[in-house]
């Protein structure tokens, strides 16, 4: 290779890094969709209920149905009494007309490992 070569290379690979970059980040800004979205789209509530966390203002009735009937918890409960609980916030929701979702993408807006979402009738 003669020394216009390397020099083009040398212009010509950062412009490629670049522009993928670029794609990539593109990608990565596109609008969230599925219910895990900030704003909680789906109306999810955590499995089980939560001690420290209140009910949402426009909460769903399956959810509310799951915090009257299923203790909650706290960090400091014990593992098999967590496990009942969350059994019977499954149970609660799916009789409900909900489905149970694992949310394997845990951030501050959706830090439990389980969610009902709950049927919402679309509105005409």
């Amino acid at each position: 290779m003669n020394m216009k070569s390397i020099d083009m290379l040398r212009l010509i690979i950062p412009l490629i890094l670049a522009s993928l970059l670029g794609v990539f980040a593109t990608v990565v800004q596109a609008e969230c969709s599925g219910c895990l979205c900030p704003g909680n789209p789906c109306k999810l509530c955590a499995l089980p209920p939560t001690k420290n966390i209140s009910s949402a203002p426009n909460e769903a009735a399956a959810c509310l149905k799951i915090r009257e009937k299923v203790s909650p918890v706290s960090k400091n409960t014990e593992p098999n009494e967590h496990y009942a609980s969350l059994n019977n916030a499954m149970r609660e929701c799916v009789k409900n007309g909900g489905d149970v979702i694992v949310n394997s993408r845990r951030n501050k807006e959706f830090p439990s490992k389980h969610y009902c979402k709950p049927y919402i009738a679309s509105s005409p």
